[in-house]
């Protein structure tokens, strides 16, 4: 970051909060960049190895307060790690990442060093859904064990996988929980209706949560399919328990999004849940 910045207040010997002459205020990261500096004092943005904005007032007192209980090594192995999550993907992350995903990992840390453990039950959901950014996790989580001596287990991977399609996609955090959750539920209500275990291996399984992730998302951004009304009622006759659940399934979807769902999608989900159900009772 070229230029002058005036120090506001000093976090730690790392992270200075600054004025910025075109961001307002900023948040400034590099080795030693605090140590000596006081309020009011002028330093090179050069000497920055990141600089952040926390536009929201709300997220900016989060991440002062933040720092007050978060020791100075994990926020540095945090801001390595979110670098390196913008490098992997070649594109910058909603900067709330600061705020949230160290939270998140600095309290999941010490619950899993008193013994606790983390229970996530829509683990399998998120891995198919997001499968790039859980391997990111995975790759974070194998960082973490060789910088603090301490196993990041899967159901805790699921929530870093969260966080971090979140920040890709500018997303609200708790706008991508409860899509994840509303694809858990959709599955689970498949599942009692035909009195199955779908296996969570099964790629047909992995087509299915997959195709209602993006359903969700073209409901969510009102980008419809195109009509199907003949195949409609072809599929109406040949598989007609499929059918009326897709209708069910859809009207779950409406309630919980609040927007309507095309009638088109009743054929995709009809013939996901044929070849989920067909599939199961081969396996029997």
């Amino acid at each position: 970051m070229p230029g002058l910045v005036t120090v506001k207040k000093v976090l730690n010997n790392n992270v200075v909060i600054a004025e910025h002459p075109d961001y307002d205020e900023v948040v400034l990261i590099g080795k030693g960049l605090g140590f000596g500096k006081q309020a009011g004092e002028e330093i090179a943005g050069e000497h920055a190895e990141k600089f952040f904005v926390l536009r929201d007032e709300k997220e900016q007192e989060q991440y002062k307060s933040l720092l007050e209980y978060v020791d100075e090594d994990f926020i540095t192995l945090m801001n390595e790690e979110i670098e390196r999550l913008e490098d992997k993907f070649r594109s910058s992350l909603n900067e709330h990442i600061h705020v949230g995903l160290t939270d998140h990992l600095f309290f999941a840390v010490k619950r899993l060093q008193q013994g606790h453990g983390i229970k996530n039950p829509f683990l399998s959901e998120t891995e198919l859904a997001y499968p790039q950014e859980y391997q990111a996790a995975v790759e974070l989580a194998e960082r973490f064990d060789e910088a603090l001596g301490i196993r990041i287990p899967e159901g805790e991977i699921g929530f870093i996988t969260l966080h971090i399609h979140s920040a890709l996609t500018n997303r609200d955090l708790s706008e991508v929980n409860r899509h994840t959750q509303l694809v858990s539920e959709l599955v689970k209500r498949i599942e009692t209706y035909f009195e199955i275990s779908i296996n969570r291996k099964d790629i047909n399984y992995l087509r299915l949560v997959r195709h209602l992730n993006h359903a969700i998302e073209r409901v969510e951004n009102e980008t419809y399919a195109e009509n199907q009304d003949n195949l409609l009622k072809v599929l109406q006759t040949e598989y007609p328990l499929c059918y009326n659940l897709s209708w069910k399934l859809m009207k779950i979807m409406q309630q919980r999004l609040q927007k309507k769902v095309p009638d088109a999608e009743a054929v995709y989900l009809t013939l996901h849940i044929q070849r989920i159900v067909s599939g199961e009772q081969k396996r029997i």
